[in-house]
């Protein structure tokens, strides 16, 4: 299964959990849900994964952690606020970066609709 074959099922999950449950509920809360509806398509996934990351012969174990860690290629970051900033997006793009993955999202679900808060991040993504 490639990268973005994993984003849709992700998604489509993700889209499926907003209209359900609706925006501005806790990160924790989406995390835990989307984390089940993931497992339920039978894909791997991990919570609060940490990631190191080295410099200069130093090792961090804990630079980052991401959110969710699917089948181990695609990381999402998730976010419940009213408007994401550059910060936010910048933040995913290095986590992609950092961790030599090639494909990340970032979901907003603080957005009215969740298609408005969707931001991939790839880095060397092939197209298929």
């Amino acid at each position: 299964m490639t990268e973005n074959q994993i984003a849709t099922l992700i998604l489509d999950s993700a889209m499926k959990i907003h209209r359900q449950l609706g925006p501005g509920l806790l990160e924790s809360v989406y995390e835990t849900v989307l984390e089940h509806e993931i497992k339920k398509q039978g894909l791997h996934v991990q919570r609060q994964v940490p990631v190191p990351i080295q410099w200069d012969g130093l090792r961090l174990e804990n630079a980052f952690r991401a959110d969710l860690l699917v089948e181990d290629r695609v990381i999402v970051e998730l976010k419940s606020v009213e408007t994401l900033t550059k910060a936010h997006r910048k933040q995913i793009q290095t986590y992609v970066r950092l961790r030599d993955d090639r494909l990340g999202l970032l979901l907003n679900f603080g957005e009215a609709l969740l298609k408005n808060g969707i931001v991939r991040a790839a880095n060397r993504l092939e197209d298929e």
